[in-house]
């Protein structure tokens, strides 16, 4: 089973040559023989570099702990995180 959950490209402006933009996606998946159970899956790559990125396999906790992470770095730039 692999489920997509989002898929988007990161805010660094397009026309930038020196770094390419950046697409991540969030999956939801228990195709890993490794890891044994379900998993939160999060990829990411160069724009125009299909499937040359880097995939995290995400327990529940550790996908809690990067939700959390991404929070804190929200308050610290002044934005609400949300709920």
């Amino acid at each position: 089973m692999r489920r997509s959950i989002d898929f988007a490209f990161d805010d660094h402006p397009a026309a930038d040559d020196d770094k390419a933009r950046t697409a991540w996606v969030v999956a939801a998946t228990d195709d890993c023989t490794a890891c044994g159970d379900v998993r939160v899956e999060v990829s990411l790559e160069d724009e125009g570099a299909n499937g040359t990125g880097v995939a995290a396999h995400l327990t529940a906790a550790t996908a809690r702990r990067l939700r959390a992470a991404l929070a804190a770095a929200l308050r610290e730039v002044g934005e609400d995180p949300g709920p």
